[in-house]
């Protein structure tokens, strides 16, 4: 097997521990601000999203096909593994200045979910999730973190994708509601749709999933006319490919006649969310709807160095995965996180 060598093995631990002091830094000073400075300005919010790469406990579920996450499986995932992808992914949430929500995929339960708001210095930020199991085989899901002094939340279930009549399950929707300090709604819906390896089948079943979030976009938004309504996701699926092309009702624009944006067209065009075969691709989106109250100040991709490793046989670099196939790489993710701004339009 192609193992790490030593040396590329050492590379990656020298980053990862080179950003040590900073972080740590960063943590002190921030756990000395008042609550009141550490948030944001209160007519700002920030909402993140992030495929965090299996993140998967260590124990073998035996209702799932997780069985290469354990000691013995063949990613030999051990507690270490976890503890250190876990302060990984806290560090990189503290250098993104602790986002009010962040919306995660590739999560397999409520423990993994526990342990990083509880087992990292987020317990200091009063970070909690929303979590539901969802009836994917291989037992990940999506999820959300938020901030209980930045979003208040009043409402969430799972939105169930799966078709039971072909035997095709994947991963729910989930749908969050909340407000904001100010009283605000925010509706969030988490989306982690089929992966191209189900061929035609599962690009079927993309393009009903991205119609079901359409509706339910628009559903809310009818509901709550002044809120801002933020679908996030790993989509499997490029701008211009059918689910959102069509799904989504876009049509190769950037608004579609429902006034639903794809917020992606603001990011920079030589980069991607994920890199397949030395290509970037955003194949993670953001949707927003809302009337004109609300304002859209920033869609950042965020690139931090220790996120990112250089091309093997490609110039540039690519996402620095946990695992690539069976070898241990050492990073937190084969996707690069979004973060979103936006704010409440003052009259």
């Amino acid at each position: 097997m192609n193992y790490l060598g030593r040396d590329t093995a050492r590379r990656v631990r020298k980053r990862l521990c080179g950003c040590r002091r900073t972080w740590h830094a960063m943590s002190l000073l921030l756990m000395l601000m008042p609550l009141s400075v550490q948030s944001q300005s209160p007519s700002i919010f920030t909402a993140a999203w992030w495929n965090v790469e299996n993140l998967f406990d260590t124990r073998d579920d035996p209702h799932t096909a997780d069985d290469d996450f354990t000691p013995r499986g063949d990613y030999h995932w051990t507690r270490r593994k976890l503890n250190d992808k876990i302060q990984g992914l806290y560090k990189t949430l503290l250098q993104m200045e602790l986002p009010d929500v962040v919306g995660l995929a590739e999560v397999e339960n409520a423990w993994v979910l526990k342990e990083l708001c509880n087992a990292t210095p987020l317990r200091q930020f009063g970070y909690r999730y929303v979590h539901y199991d969802s009836p994917d085989r291989r037992g990940i899901d999506v999820a959300l973190l938020y901030r209980r002094d930045r979003f208040r939340v009043f409402f969430s279930k799972p939105i169930r994708v799966s078709d039971s009549t072909t035997g095709f399950y994947t991963r729910d929707i989930l749908q969050v509601e909340g407000t904001t300090p100010e009283g605000d709604t925010v509706v969030l819906f988490l989306n982690h749709w089929p992966s191209k390896r189900g061929g035609e089948e599962a690009d079927r079943h993309r393009l009903r999933i991205a119609q079901k979030l359409r509706s339910q976009m628009l559903r809310l938004h009818k509901r709550y006319p002044q809120a801002a309504v933020i679908a996030m996701g790993d989509m499997n699926s490029t701008a211009d490919e059918p689910a959102i092309a069509h799904g989504m009702g876009f049509r190769g624009d950037t608004v579609s006649p429902d006034g639903i944006r794809n917020l992606d067209y603001r990011l920079p065009d030589d980069w991607g969310s994920h890199k397949f075969q030395g290509e970037w691709r955003y194949i993670d989106a953001v949707f927003f709807l809302s009337d004109d109250s609300w304002n859209v100040r920033k869609l950042k991709l965020i690139r931090f160095g220790h996120l990112l490793t250089p091309e093997e046989r490609r110039p540039g670099v690519r996402p620095l995965r946990t695992n690539q196939g069976p070898r241990y790489e050492g990073g937190l993710s084969d996707h690069l996180p979004l973060l979103l701004k936006i704010s409440k339009n003052v009259n």
